[in-house]
């Protein structure tokens, strides 16, 4: 009985020193390290000139009326200015600052404060919508105390993090906690993988870093969820995605990504059964677009990708990241399945940039935008909200909604909303496109209720919930 005793203790011993060697000790405080780097987090405030035009008469026409056409150009110019916050960092001693892209967008004017007194104007080295950042340059001959990258790879869901910023324009603002979540995806940008943190993050924090335990930075923070602040789910920029397109916003001013030239899509666990294929993995080339890189190689419509470069593709949204990043004019090997068999081509990337795909891309990208679209429901035609909305009407960055652009005479809405109100909820739920609205106001229709609450900004921008019984 002794010797089984003795056996389980030091079994119990032994687990437990392993999970001390393995597991990192909880901070004691955060105050030694927050005191290193808030020299190097700085603030950024904007102002940008927003043209509109007035109505001159003291009614407005109906929605449909021939007279809204020709009257609409009679509407006097009236110039405001917008004002925006954000946050960045210092990477360089000569004062070149990364931040958002979405923070200094159209900016006429662009002020950062570094250590809570020191005032800078700055200019724009060079920005990237598609990943969200931009890198400036304060316009001074001072130096400045730099933050360095860390490795984003490395970082483990569970690791203490640090977040540094200007949430609400309360600069100098320090919260901790751990990363949640990898490789997430949230319908932002072209290229996500953010890291999830549940570090408090609110607007005005975008643009600023998130810190591992060493002080490296090894995300930007970008995007909160929540209505009306943080609800401890933050995203992150991964610092090894990010570094790539800062060195090249610094270099050249633009981004240089590498272009395959396909479209794709997942493969399913069905289209993997009739390939032969052993799993669901890789990506399906739905497409190749013509004198591409993937047409001259002789990739094909019908091809499953399975690596790129020798990285193995488990899902289809991996490879335009990994494409992406990869250095224009680079011959690699793709490794793809067909007819049953895997064959390895040869490509030499193109510059995505430049070429006739992504400049149709983004046409289509622009037309669906401002597509309007009928809610049958509700009968009003609305069309999703645009980065340009928010900026002109001063909302919250991560605002998401539809804007009403028409208003049935007999739309249940017609004397309790205006026309370009903005939708951002229905039934307590945030609306993230036209279908969101459609699909929940026709739930609210097919039940006993009848009635759909609605959360909107109206042309006043202030936030108002209106009850709406649908007939």
């Amino acid at each position: 009985m002794n010797k089984i005793k003795l056996i389980f203790l030091t079994i119990v011993i032994s687990f437990t020193f392993s999970l001390n060697v393995n597991s990192k000790p909880v901070p004691a405080s955060f105050a030694d390290l927050a005191e290193k780097l808030m020299p190097s987090v700085v603030n950024i405030s904007t102002t940008t000139t927003v043209v509109t035009n007035t109505n001159p008469f003291p009614f407005q026409f109906p929605p449909g009326s021939p007279f809204e056409d020709m009257f609409k150009e009679f509407g006097t110019p009236q110039e405001r200015q917008s004002a925006a916050l954000g946050s960045g960092f210092i990477i360089d001693e000569k004062g070149i600052v990364v931040t958002n892209n979405h923070v200094i967008q159209d900016a006429d004017d662009i002020i950062v404060r570094v250590n809570g007194d020191q005032e800078f104007k700055a200019k724009v080295l060079g920005a990237d919508p598609l990943m969200d950042i931009a890198v400036l340059q304060l316009e001074t001959d001072e130096r400045f105390i730099p933050v360095e990258f860390g490795d984003s790879d490395k970082a483990r869901i569970g690791d203490w993090v640090i977040a540094i910023g200007n949430p609400f324009g309360l600069g100098g603002t320090v919260t901790a906690g751990i990363i949640s979540a990898r490789n997430r995806s949230i319908g932002l940008s072209r290229y996500e993988d953010f890291i999830q943190t549940d570090a408090s993050i609110n607007s005005g924090n975008s643009g600023g870093p998130l810190f591992d335990m060493e002080g490296n930075v090894i995300g930007i923070n970008t995007a909160i969820l929540g209505r009306n602040g943080s609800i401890g789910i933050g995203f992150s920029i991964p610092s090894n995605s990010a570094q790539i397109v800062i060195k090249q916003l610094i270099e050249f001013g633009e981004t240089k990504r590498g272009w395959l030239g396909v479209r794709i899509q997942d493969v399913t666990k069905e289209i993997a059964e009739v390939e032969k294929l052993d799993k669901a993995r890789g990506a399906l080339v739905v497409s190749v677009a013509e004198n591409s890189p993937s047409e001259k190689a002789g990739i094909q419509a019908g091809d499953i990708i399975l690596e790129f470069n020798r990285e193995k593709i488990n899902q289809m949204k991996e490879l335009p990241a990994i494409v992406a990043k990869t250095e224009v004019g680079k011959k690699v090997e793709v490794k793809i399945w067909r007819e049953k068999k895997e064959i390895i081509k040869s490509v030499i990337l193109g510059r995505l940039e430049t070429s006739d795909d992504f400049k149709i891309s983004k046409n289509q990208d622009t037309q669906k935008q401002n597509k309007e679209e009928i809610i049958e429901s509700l009968r009003i035609a609305v069309r999703p909200l645009t980065k340009e909305d928010i900026k002109n009407r001063n909302l919250p960055n991560q605002t998401t909604g539809v804007v009403i652009t028409k208003i049935a005479n007999n739309s249940p809405v017609a004397n309790s909303i205006e026309l370009n109100s903005i939708i951002i909820e229905a039934q307590k739920k945030k609306i993230r496109s036209v279908n969101d609205l459609r699909d929940i106001t026709k739930e609210v229709l097919n039940s006993n209720q009848k009635t759909v609450l609605l959360a909107i900004y109206n042309n006043q921008n202030q936030r108002r919930y209106i009850g709406v019984k649908l007939d």
